[in-house]
């Protein structure tokens, strides 16, 4: 059984001029579950365009963020999901320390470069 995909929100799938259709397309190459991860409240996710997104969206409105392993704690719960059977790409450091102290296998984004045959490779590898 192939691995829930989280991917991280703004500046990753979430840009300025909406979402990020060359790395939506590396996504949908694959059949796993996608689950679009944000600290956003509803507010911020309309004012970011974290609306109407191809994927549902988990939040826990800044309590806590997720530089905090316990919003990934809350988030496997909420999914019955356990750290194995997820993998997750995001932008923020601190945020891919936080979900790989529970053993997820994350894999640190950089958003300026935004590498996405680095990511392709990360997901086909892990999922």
């Amino acid at each position: 059984m192939s691995k829930t995909i989280l991917v991280d929100a703004w500046q990753t799938f979430v840009l300025e001029t909406g979402v990020f259709t060359e790395m939506k397309a590396i996504l949908d190459a694959f059949d796993s579950r996608k689950i679009i991860v944000t600290n956003a409240n509803k507010e911020e996710k309309a004012k970011l365009g974290i609306v109407n997104m191809p994927y549902e969206v988990y939040s826990l409105n800044h309590e806590p963020d997720k530089i905090d392993p316990d919003y990934f704690k809350q988030l496997l719960v909420h999914y019955s999901l356990s750290p194995n059977e997820v993998i997750y790409f995001e932008r923020s450091e601190e945020s891919v320390k936080a979900a790989e102290s529970l053993g997820i296998k994350s894999f640190w984004y950089n958003e300026d470069e935004k590498d996405l045959k680095a990511l392709k490779q990360f997901l086909t590898e892990n999922v």
